[in-house]
């Protein structure tokens, strides 16, 4: 299998190469970088992965002895079969991608946590939002109604689906449809559907003008809902699994930073994505956590089985490495 793994001054040239090609800058190698192991992962440019991009900037990785090499990637689903062939070393998913991923047959494994919902049922980073004037006043309202989500059969809908019926509604009878996050809010102005799920900037954004929340989703599914982890193939923990380690180190290090230092989170968006900045001093931040709350990651692949978004629910085990 093909592997990044690269050291000396042929990983130099080969990251100079790569670099210009993608017109990136950040990923030329200096000479003091020889010493280092490069990594390549792919990372989704959204405020949730400020703390790759933090724990880059203060030296996590280097300390460990890693040189990051962050690629932009468009969803975990994008992103699998990139580190299926090699192309990158981890990859940065929500965690039904990668269930449904393992149950098509593949075989990844999370190594470290991403993001997760704040727990708060009144502020979170998601939420399905409405008009103002729409008669939709709680999640059972929801069904026999159009709601959008950014990518069918998957983590968004999943939770959806889990909130209407304790709520007591028909979850079968909601019809999804697929609209990306930054075109939910003007779709949902003109009527082309009844309620829209989306996520920070756009959240905040749609709030300010004049949208309502029916639901945060994420945090009235489970306090500790987990939305986002790091994963690689069961070849690569086998196989390098000193490498694994000293990511998982550096991840570590890097969500501790950023769960500390809110404000530096909010700054080093500006670097990768194109929020106005008084928009991004509004937004909801995720938390960082440094590990699972595993009855919760259980619980969100029995509703994902539940409602068919996979064919079971996943073995804990074979899902996420020992010890996170």
């Amino acid at each position: 299998m093909k592997r990044k793994l690269l050291t000396g001054m042929v990983a130099g040239a080969a990251l100079v190469l790569t670099a210009t090609a993608c017109g990136s800058s950040e990923d030329v190698p200096t000479a003091n970088d020889t010493s280092l192991t490069e990594i390549t992962v792919g990372v989704i440019p959204i405020t949730s992965n400020a703390p790759i991009h933090l724990g880059n900037e203060k030296g996590f990785f280097e300390e460990e002895g890693l040189r990051l090499s962050i690629q932009r990637t468009v969803g975990g689903a994008a992103a699998v079969p990139a580190v299926s062939n090699g192309s990158f070393d981890f990859a940065d998913s929500n965690l039904v991608s990668i269930m449904v991923a393992n149950d098509k047959g593949l075989d990844m494994k999370v190594v470290t946590t991403g993001s997760a919902s704040t727990g708060n049922p009144e502020e979170d980073s998601t939420a399905v939002i409405v008009p103002e004037d729409s008669p939709i006043q709680r999640p059972a309202d929801l069904a026999g109604k159009t709601v959008s989500v950014n990518t069918l059969e998957n983590i968004g809908d999943t939770t959806i689906r889990s909130i209407v019926e304790q709520d007591g509604g028909d979850e079968s009878a909601i019809e999804f449809m697929e609209v990306p996050f930054p075109d939910a809010p003007a779709a949902l102005a003109s009527n082309q559907m009844d309620a829209a799920w989306i996520a920070e900037p756009f959240l905040t954004q749609a709030l300010n003008e004049g949208a309502r929340v029916v639901t945060y989703n994420y945090a009235d599914f489970h306090p500790n809902t987990h939305i986002e982890g790091y994963f690689t193939t069961s070849e690569m923990v086998r196989d390098e699994p000193e490498i694994v380690e000293k990511f998982q180190n550096a991840m570590r290090k890097s969500h501790e930073y950023a769960e500390a230092n809110p404000q530096e989170v909010r700054a080093i968006t500006a670097e990768y994505t194109t929020i106005d900045p008084e928009l991004r001093e509004q937004i909801v931040l995720n938390d960082f956590p440094t590990s699972f709350d595993r009855d919760a990651v259980r619980e969100l692949g029995e509703a994902a089985a539940k409602y068919g978004t996979i064919s079971e629910a996943p073995n804990l085990e074979d899902l996420l490495l020992d010890g996170i």
